[in-house]
């Protein structure tokens, strides 16, 4: 079994790119040829057809980038149906050998986060969930945190932290100054803190199991905050089709061009809906526009960021 930040820097290095595909499914924004065809599809219908189209993309992506992140809530909308497709999404990514963050935001304390923490960080197979990561919201406490971690570390699984969110309203709170810092200043400090308690095996890189979810719509923040978080991977979300760009999440990396992966889900999964792509291929070659807008997002990363120094390894 081996630690979440080193199979994470690996799969990184290997592919050259810290490009991540977020998997978000959305019924009337798949290609033609997966739609149902009917008015009202069931919600098993519509399940099957988040299983095609994900298991598509997966396809597409699985040889270009390191990992994939599936949206628990586009799946869970559904209701079992969804839910089961969520296991299934997840179980097929890693076998394509991606590593998968499940996007849940979980959090409790006590035997309700172990609870939460089994289902999607435990051993291979436990469960249907059963993740590389999971996504974890840091406000009940450092001890709701503790399970997380705990259970993440004994399976070589990780778990990536809220700290400073790409939407406009979460400034709100993150943003509250306490102690003449704000908030998510002190998140951080704590969310370094726990990734240096559980450092990996791999002495090329000084990253724990602990990461932490940092915006690209806020380049200053990311900045300061990857100075704050030096043993932090960091997850930065807001690439493309929320506004951020590549120059805006260079400050996310350290000087090896690791310790950020940037998240982009509707600019790629859904490339066949932009107007570039669309006039380039048809629907049934949507898997194509996947690709394109995939290593279109690649070089973008690699001629404007430190992530460009991936290139060049052997």
């Amino acid at each position: 079994m081996h630690h979440f930040a080193d199979r994470l820097t690996a799969a990184v290095r290997r592919t050259k790119t810290p490009a991540l595909v977020g998997i978000d499914p959305r019924l009337a924004n798949l290609p033609a040829p997966l739609q149902p065809n009917t008015e009202s599809p069931s919600p098993e219908q519509v399940a099957n057809a988040f299983v095609q189209f994900s298991k598509g993309i997966i396809d597409v992506v699985a040889p270009l980038v390191p990992a994939v992140k599936p949206q628990s809530a586009f799946f869970e909308q559904i209701g079992p149906a969804g839910t089961a497709a969520l296991g299934q999404v997840i179980q097929y990514a890693r076998s394509k050998g991606l590593v998968v963050i499940t996007d849940a935001k979980r959090n409790d304390i006590g035997s309700t986060a172990d609870a939460y923490a089994q289902a999607y960080l435990g051993p291979p197979d436990s469960t249907p969930f059963a993740s590389d990561c999971l996504t974890v919201s840091p406000y009940l406490g450092e001890d709701s945190l503790e399970p997380f971690v705990t259970i993440a570390q004994q399976n070589g699984n990780g778990i990536f932290v809220l700290v400073k969110t790409s939407n406009p309203g979460g400034g709100r709170f993150q943003d509250l100054v306490a102690d003449k810092q704000p908030v998510y200043q002190h998140v951080a400090q704590l969310v370094n803190q726990l990734a240096l308690d559980t450092p990996g095996q791999d002495s090329s890189h000084s990253y724990g199991c602990v990461g932490a979810v940092v915006g690209a719509t806020y380049p200053e923040q990311l900045v300061a905050l990857r100075q704050t978080m030096p043993n932090t991977w960091l997850l930065v979300p807001g690439y493309g089709a929320q506004g951020g760009g590549a120059s805006d999440v260079a400050g996310g990396f350290d000087k090896q061009g690791l310790g950020a992966i940037i998240n982009s889900s509707r600019g790629i999964i859904f490339a066949h809906e932009r107007e570039e792509f669309r006039e380039r291929f048809s629907p049934p070659d949507w898997q194509r526009a996947v690709e394109a807008a995939t290593l279109d997002m690649i070089a973008g990363l690699a001629a404007e960021t430190p992530a460009g120094k991936l290139q060049d390894l052997s």
